[in-house]
């Protein structure tokens, strides 16, 4: 039984010693042994961030993810005007997400934002009182 033990723990160390590199720097070898050839990095040239596309509505352009939303839901995202949680502009990460919290309307930029939200309301619903979007 010690043995099987043993041998179990052993073939585990090799295991983590080989998906690790034994500890050893990329690019380092052990003492008395060349480093492996590496290959130099290639750089990737950057594709341009695309501008957030814009609906017409009236006058003004607005973010598309808030053209997604049906007209009254619209309305009060655009008086809201930003994630209670991240700060972001509302539709700027896509379609806002509509939360009900403590009997209000809240929209957040997006379903990352909705455990905080949920977890702590007071603080965020203190923030839309305080930006004056009751």
């Amino acid at each position: 039984m010690r043995s099987v033990l043993l041998s179990t723990v052993t073939g585990l160390g090799l295991s983590i010693a080989f998906l690790t590199g034994c500890g050893q720097p990329a690019g380092k070898s052990a003492p008395g042994k060349p480093a492996p050839p590496t290959a130099p990095a290639e750089k990737k040239a950057e594709a341009p961030k695309p501008e957030p596309k814009a609906a017409e509505s009236g006058k003004e352009a607005m973010p598309e993810g808030l053209a997604a939303l049906p007209e009254a839901d619209r309305a009060l995202a655009e008086k809201q005007k930003v994630c209670p949680v991240s700060g972001e502009p509302l539709g700027s990460m896509g379609k806002p997400v509509k939360v009900e919290v403590k009997g209000r309307t809240v929209f957040l930029c997006c379903e990352g934002c909705e455990p905080a939200l949920k977890k702590d309301p007071d603080k965020y619903l203190a923030k839309l009182d305080a930006a004056g979007q009751k």
